[in-house]
């Protein structure tokens, strides 16, 4: 059997870091009542954890890569431009 080696990537998208780590798949615990995970990719938190996209020990870097990037700006990212952008509301309150 082989040993799980675990793996970080650190991207930088749109001027920030994102720290990602695979972590191995676990079986599960029925006495704790806890569900099996695969192996996963991990977006590092505040030491919080958020599942991102399977891990697989065969991808290439460059694959591995993109996939992270595309879920950043999927997930991870909001809309700059909604943020930039003034309102365009009528005002509720006139008097």
């Amino acid at each position: 059997m082989a040993i799980f080696q675990p793996r970080q990537r650190r991207l930088v998208i749109r001027k920030r870091q994102f720290h990602f780590v695979a972590y191995e798949a676990t079986p599960g615990n029925v006495k704790r009542e806890e569900e099996p995970t695969p192996a996963m990719w991990y977006l590092m938190v505040e030491g919080r954890r958020c599942a991102a996209i399977p891990f697989e020990n065969s991808q290439p870097e460059e694959e591995v890569e993109q996939l992270l990037t595309r879920w950043v700006k999927a997930n991870a990212l909001g809309p700059a431009e909604a943020a930039a952008a003034p309102s365009t509301a009528p005002e509720l309150w006139e008097e």
